[in-house]
């Protein structure tokens, strides 16, 4: 086991160990973002604000497709983690296996529906008819890249699972720069538009998916190395996976069923309206990103620590992230609000976009604090195979009460400001309710109890 590529998060100090952990998790992410950065920025400057508009308001029903399986990859990662934290060799095979044939799948049930619904779910959010033809296009385009993507997904959640936070690095930045490069050939020189960016982004998800594989393949003598005669379905992992999975994967479409609710309200105030959020989703996704990183951390964290039994380190790792997530967050949003006009016009040179853009990020940069607790509560809670409470505070407080706030109040306010406003509402509730638990659930007791160990 001396040659694997990890960070060893069961000893030594959880500052250090989970800093050394999350970086690589942070850049990842970053790079992987630079997928759909690159197709807004470079059809924002060289096709025009219908077409931004157009890519931009594809967003949530990618995200809810896509975010689907990433839940349920989820269930892999915590499973994997636990069975290499416990030191279960022999599981951790059979869950590897299972789990990318799961992917493949998934990925081509997943590319079936996007075919066949693009169209309508873009008519059904109220898209505009001078964007839905190009809007639809891109979609159909980037969901023939689905098996490569989640394949990619399943290969990283493996990899971090067993502290393998730097490869998955490595082949996003080279799938990035393989997109990056793509969109100026198809777009600034081939003005192929929409259509060249999917194309390109398609192409990028097909190079991380392969040198995700050929890692995993190449993995000799390792507990996840990827072998064709043991490709088939575990049932009872199949089972486990699933437990965890299925909330955070219901979890996931709640979110981006409301997302998809807020994107249709935004399209009620036009195609420049539409073009901003579009544009305040790329830059707003360096907090996602962060916060997001810091949750798939402390999840592998977690898990490896509560298989090897070491409780203690648990609850310790959960304060050093809630410090980590505070701090890098305040760093966030002073950087957008004072940033926003400079940080749109990268993007767009068009003054009406600019202004509703400035104003969003003025809105909703200072109360990104009332998200943390959401983030790495439920990471660290799912990390020990607790996921039922989690989901319920989630789908009911933070997506449930959204759309109740939007289909009741954006009717009779109709502005942007009654539609931000649903951030904060649903957030700082649902953060109120995490930290209650956290603290006064008993959640680690049940887990423990569950999980058939005895507490040290």
């Amino acid at each position: 086991m001396a040659n694997v590529k990890q960070t060893d998060i069961l000893t030594g100090s959880i500052p250090k160990q989970l800093l050394a952990f999350f970086m690589p998790i942070w850049f990842g992410t970053l790079f992987q973002q630079l997928y759909n950065t690159a197709d807004t920025l470079i059809v924002g400057n060289f096709v025009g604000t219908r077409a931004l508009a157009a890519v931009g308001a594809t967003g949530p029903f990618v995200n809810l497709l896509v975010g689907l399986f990433v839940g349920l990859c989820s269930g892999v990662g915590v499973v994997v983690s636990q069975s290499f934290g416990a030191r279960d060799y022999e599981s951790v095979d059979r869950q590897v296996h299972t789990a990318l044939v799961f992917s493949v799948v998934i990925g081509a049930v997943l590319t079936a529906l996007g075919l066949l619904t693009a169209e309508p779910v873009m008519r059904l959010m109220g898209t505009p008819e001078e964007i839905l033809g190009a809007a639809t296009l891109y979609l159909r385009i980037y969901f023939l890249g689905m098996i490569p993507q989640i394949l990619y997904n399943t290969g990283t959640y493996i990899l971090r699972a067993i502290g393998d936070s730097k490869r998955p690095l490595y082949f996003l930045i080279a799938a990035s720069l393989v997109n990056i490069v793509l969109d100026v050939v198809f777009i600034a020189v081939l003005g192929w538009g929409v259509a060249g960016a999917a194309i390109a982004t398609v192409a990028s998800q097909v190079a991380s998916a392969l040198l995700t594989l050929r890692c995993v393949a190449g993995s000799e003598g390792m507990p996840w190395h990827l072998a064709l005669d043991k490709m088939r379905l575990n049932a009872k992992i199949l089972g486990a996976v699933c437990t965890i999975g299925i909330p955070a994967a219901a979890q996931s479409a709640m979110y981006n069923v409301s997302n998809m609710i807020i994107q249709s309200c935004m399209n009620s105030f036009g195609t420049d309206t539409i073009a901003a959020w579009g544009v305040y989703g790329k830059i707003d996704f360096v907090f996602w990103m962060t916060i997001n990183s810091l949750g798939i951390a402390i999840t592998t964290f977690v898990g490896q620590n509560f298989g090897a039994r070491q409780y203690d380190r648990v609850r310790s790792g959960v304060r050093v992230y809630m410090g980590m997530a505070a701090g890098l967050t305040l760093l966030v949003s002073v950087s957008f609000y004072l940033g926003a006009e400079p940080l749109f016009r990268v993007f767009t040179q068009d003054s009406s976009v600019v202004a509703v853009g400035v104003q969003m990020m003025h809105v909703l940069t200072p109360v990104y604090l009332t998200y943390i607790s959401i983030e790495v509560l439920s990471g660290a809670l799912r990390g020990c195979g607790d996921v039922r409470v989690p989901t319920l505070i989630t789908v009911f407080f933070v997506c449930g009460l959204r759309v109740l706030w939007l289909t009741t109040m954006v009717p009779l306010y109709h502005t942007i400001a009654t539609v931000e406003f649903s951030y904060p509402l649903t957030w700082t509730l649902a953060s109120l309710l995490f930290i209650l638990y956290y603290k006064r659930g008993g959640w680690l007791k049940r887990c423990i109890e569950k999980s058939g160990a005895v507490a040290k």
